[in-house]
C-alpha cells in the first residue's frame, strides 16, 4: 500500500499487516498547517505527486500482477501500470468526482468557471481542462522519459472507461450515464473488532446515548468555538456528548461530567451506541454512521463532503448543516432534525439496506482480472 506517511495510516495498515510504502507529503501537515495551502502550493503539489508516482509507486509496483488506484486524481498511476503491463483500476469513493450530466464538477485550483456556464456537460470539459493544467506538462514529460505518448486528456485518462465506485448503492447512488460504464462494488469496509477502551465504556454505560461530535481529518481551524458551540447545542438538546478529538485537536470545554472526549476509536463498535454523529461527512463516516442505524448531522467542508450531507438529508436519516462553520443556532436546529424519533426509525431502516461485501466483491473482481 502506497499512502502518505502520516502515522494514522501507518498504525492502520500495520494492525492488519500490510507493508506501508511511504508516498508524498504527510497529509496532516498539509491540511493542518498555519495557513492553508495555496492555489500556487497545489500546482507544485500536483507535479511533485506525479513525479513520485514514476519513482515509488512503480518501484513497488514491481512484480504486482495489478495497480489499483484511488485519491482526488492519481495522475502516473495508469501511466506505471502501462510501462510494467500490469492490470490497472481506478477506484473512487462517491459518484461525485465522476463526470455526468446530474451535477457539476467539485471545485479544483485554477480559474473560477465562467458564471453564465449553467450545462454540467460543459462545466465537466471545462474541468478537464483543468486538470491537464494542473498536472499535463508533468505527466507527458515523464511518460516521454519511458518511452509512452503523451496523454491528451489527463482526467479521463486516469479515470478510464470504467471506474469502479467503491460506495454503497443506498448512500452514493450512481445515475446512469452512457459515456461511462461504472462499476459499482459497494463500499469498501474493513472490519472493526478492536473493544471500546474501558473508561469511554464506563462513560457510555453511565447515562442515556451521547451526541457524538468529531470532524476526522479535517482541521476545523476556529477548533476551540467549534468544540463549544457543539457541546452548548447538544447540551441544549438535554444530551450528553462525546468529543472525538481528531486533527482538529477538540477539547472539552468545561469539567463537567456529561462530556467525554476521545482519540482514535472503533467507530464501528461506537456509532450503535450514540444518540446521532455530528460529523464532517467524509465517505467512511457517513457509511459507517449509516450502517450502525444512528441519526447524522453532517457539516460539510469541501470536496465530496456536501454531497454525503445532501444524501443523509435526501435519504432523512439526519440533516445537512449549511455551510462548514456551525453556530450554536444552526446546529441547534439540525439536532432538532437529527434526533427526532422519526429520523432514528428512518436510520435505522435505511441500515438494514447498507451492503457489507463491497471490499470482497471487488477483491473477486481483481482476481478474475489478473487470473
Amino acid at each position: 500500500m502506497c499512502a502518505p506517511p502520516d502515522e494514522e495510516f501507518a498504525e492502520l495498515l500495520a494492525a492488519v499487516g500490510v507493508p506501508l510504502v511511504p508516498f508524498g507529503p504527510a497529509v496532516r501537515a498539509l491540511v493542518t498547517g498555519v495557513t492553508p495551502p495555496t492555489a500556487a502550493d497545489a500546482f507544485r503539489i500536483a507535479a511533485e505527486l506525479v513525479a513520485a508516482r514514476f519513482d515509488t509507486l512503480a518501484a513497488a509496483a514491481e512484480g504486482c500482477d495489478a495497480l489499483v488506484a484511488t485519491g482526488l486524481m492519481p495522475a502516473g498511476a495508469r501511466s506505471v501500470a502501462e510501462k510494467l503491463g500490469i492490470r490497472y483500476v481506478y477506484a473512487c469513493f462517491h459518484p461525485f468526482e465522476l463526470p455526468s450530466p446530474h451535477y457539476p464538477p467539485p471545485p479544483r485550483p485554477g480559474r473560477p468557471f465562467p458564471p453564465e456556464v449553467t450545462d454540467n456537460l460543459v462545466l465537466w470539459e471545462l474541468d478537464a481542462e483543468r486538470v491537464n493544467a494542473l498536472y499535463g506538462e508533468a505527466l507527458n514529460s515523464h511518460r516521454a522519459s519511458i518511452g509512452l505518448p503523451p496523454v491528451d486528456n489527463v482526467r479521463d485518462h486516469v479515470f478510464t472507461d470504467q471506474p469502479w465506485l467503491a460506495a454503497d448503492p443506498s448512500l452514493g447512488t450512481w445515475q446512469e450515464w452512457a459515456d461511462l460504464d461504472i462499476v459499482q462494488t459497494g463500499a469498501w469496509i474493513l472490519p472493526d473488532d478492536r473493544p471500546l477502551p474501558a473508561e469511554l465504556v464506563a462513560f457510555l454505560d453511565a447515562g442515556t446515548p451521547p451526541v457524538y461530535v468529531g470532524f476526522g481529518s479535517m482541521p476545523m481551524r476556529a477548533s476551540t468555538d467549534v468544540a463549544r458551540v457543539a457541546v452548548e447545542a447538544i447540551r441544549a438538546q438535554g444530551r450528553r456528548a462525546l468529543v472525538g478529538r481528531g486533527w482538529a485537536d477538540l477539547a472539552l470545554i468545561d469539567d463537567r461530567d456529561d462530556c467525554f472526549v476521545v482519540g482514535e476509536v472503533n467507530h464501528q463498535a461506537l456509532f450503535g451506541r450514540v444518540a446521532a454523529v455530528v460529523h464532517h461527512g467524509g465517505a467512511g463516516t457517513t457509511t459507517t454512521a449509516a450502517r450502525a442505524g444512528a441519526p447524522q448531522v453532517v457539516v460539510p467542508q469541501f470536496v465530496d463532503q456536501p454531497y454525503w450531507a445532501g444524501r443523509v438529508a435526501e435519504l432523512g436519516i439526519g440533516a445537512a448543516h449549511d455551510g462548514p462553520t456551525p453556530t450554536f443556532e444552526s446546529l441547534s436546529t439540525a439536532l432538532g432534525t437529527a434526533l427526532t424519533p422519526e429520523t432514528r426509525a428512518r436510520a435505522r431502516a435505511v441500515a438494514g439496506t447498507i451492503r457489507t461485501d463491497g471490499a470482497m466483491v471487488a477483491a473477486k473482481l481483481l482476481l478474475d482480472a489478473v487470473g
